[in-house]
């Protein structure tokens, strides 16, 4: 396994069929430059070479030092560091500074960087006003979307991108807020009084404050469940250029404020087959009913009639290295709220398909999503809440990238090609509508 920097120079040499013409385009870290096919032509009026790649499954946008990952290795690493020991020994609030500055904070560090978030989780009281506009049975990931568009609308220097005080000061907010903006949007669903922020408690246990305060004085978390959260939020904090993420940097392109370009990363997360796949995952559980019905539930699956949820990814072939840590976090979060009765489904469905050649040679294995949805459900979390935890986890991530991209001097605004496959020069005939 070689990671992008130690990968060899070279030369690509190119022989057009069409014209005969050779031509040498370089490469350099394992890529090719598409702009260098331009060059490539069958007549001086024609265009160039474009390179068709639909869901950019085989294009580099950009150039990055946030996230590596080797998907036949099953390697995820933040800034270097594997993403098992951060999981391990860190916490949400360290990772993120580490995402955003590139190391992780000392001591001291640290806790001026979990005060100033603490400061700023409070949100403007006309954003309550906001949120009680929603009908009761909005979705929270709506509710979510529209909001942290909304919070723009607060702060009008945010549109200042170029601005590195100016940048910060909303990286800060933004993380700050969503569990405040998460934890409202739940409650106003709900119907009930919206619980503020507790600066003393850690960012997850003040977000499970925020979520499930009733009349206590003052709630106080069960550490195992804390921490829980904690390890959830680590694992999903970026994933390198993903749908939402390459939203967010596509949507930041434009030099719109970063809460407008968070607000689709969100929106682009919201998808079922992005932050809503654990959500399916729950469902498929529950449809299959029982242990007892996992098997034919397997047939099905290889007859192709239905999907296996929760199993794959688009870039892990052989293993997700967050799927182990986060069946720890599942024993940890039983332990103290009960055994979830579609673990033993799960655990089921799991020993079949990693047996099953089918399985194997498809490379189907379970990945983060199979059982995130099983542990938010046994903390008591709606499934609609599912996808809005992800989107909490995520944003540091988002904005880590959303900063390296407005700091690199080859991004411009985003603005792919299309293949035109349309008619041909049409004219009228006659007038319209005769």
């Amino acid at each position: 396994m070689t990671t992008p920097n130690e990968q060899p120079g070279g030369v690509l040499h190119v022989t057009d069929s069409r014209t005969g013409r050779s031509y040498e385009i370089p490469i350099s870290e394992g890529a090719v430059r598409s702009l260098d096919f331009r060059q490539i032509k069958t007549s001086d009026d024609d265009f160039g070479l474009l390179c068709y790649d639909p869901a950019f499954l085989n294009t580099a946008s950009c150039r990055s030092g946030i996230t590596f990952i080797d998907g036949d290795a099953g390697i995820l690493r933040y800034r270097g560091y594997p993403i098992e020991e951060l999981a391990r020994k860190s916490s949400f609030l360290d990772v993120s500074f580490l995402l955003l500055s590139g190391e992780l904070p000392a001591k001291d560090e640290s806790a001026a960087w979990s005060a100033e978030i603490g400061k700023h989780t409070y949100v403007h009281e006309n954003v309550k006003k906001f949120i009680d506009g929603f009908h009761h049975d909005a979705h929270p990931m709506g509710m979510l979307v529209s909001t942290v568009a909304g919070l723009s609308t607060f702060y009008p220097e945010a549109k200042f991108v170029a601005d590195p005080a100016r940048q910060r000061e909303q990286v800060v907010r933004l993380i700050a807020k969503m569990p405040t903006l998460a934890a409202f949007a739940y409650r106003h669903a709900m119907g009930l009084p919206y619980a503020y922020p507790d600066a003393e408690l850690s960012y997850a246990g003040n977000f499970l404050n925020m979520m499930w305060k009733m009349t206590e004085p003052r709630y106080r978390p069960d550490p195992v469940l804390e921490r829980a959260l904690d390890i959830l939020l680590i694992l999903h904090a970026d994933h390198e250029q993903n749908c939402s993420t390459s939203a967010m940097r596509v949507v930041g392109s434009s030099h719109v404020d970063p809460y407008s370009a968070a607000a689709a990363a969100a929106a682009a997360l919201w998808g079922p087959l992005h932050g809503g796949a654990n959500e399916q995952v729950l469902r498929m559980l529950q449809e299959i009913g029982s242990v007892a019905g996992v098997p034919a539930y397997v047939e099905r699956v290889k007859r192709g009639e239905i999907r296996l949820m929760g199993f794959g990814h688009r870039v892990y072939k052989n293993f997700d290295p967050r799927a182990s840590i986060i069946k720890e976090v599942a024993d940890q979060v039983f332990s103290v709220t009960g055994r979830n009765p579609l673990l033993d489904i799960a655990l089921e469905l799991e020993r079949i398909a990693l047996a099953d050649d089918y399985f194997i040679s498809h490379k189907l294995y379970p990945n983060v999503d199979f059982y995130s949805g099983i542990i938010y459900q046994a903390m008591g979390f709606p499934v609609t809440m599912f996808p809005v935890l992800f989107a909490i986890g995520r944003m540091p991530g988002w904005l880590a990238q959303w900063q390296e991209n407005a700091a690199d001097p080859e991004q411009k605004i985003a603005r792919p090609r299309q293949l035109y496959v349309g008619e041909d020069l049409r004219h009228l005939d006659g007038e319209l509508g005769g």
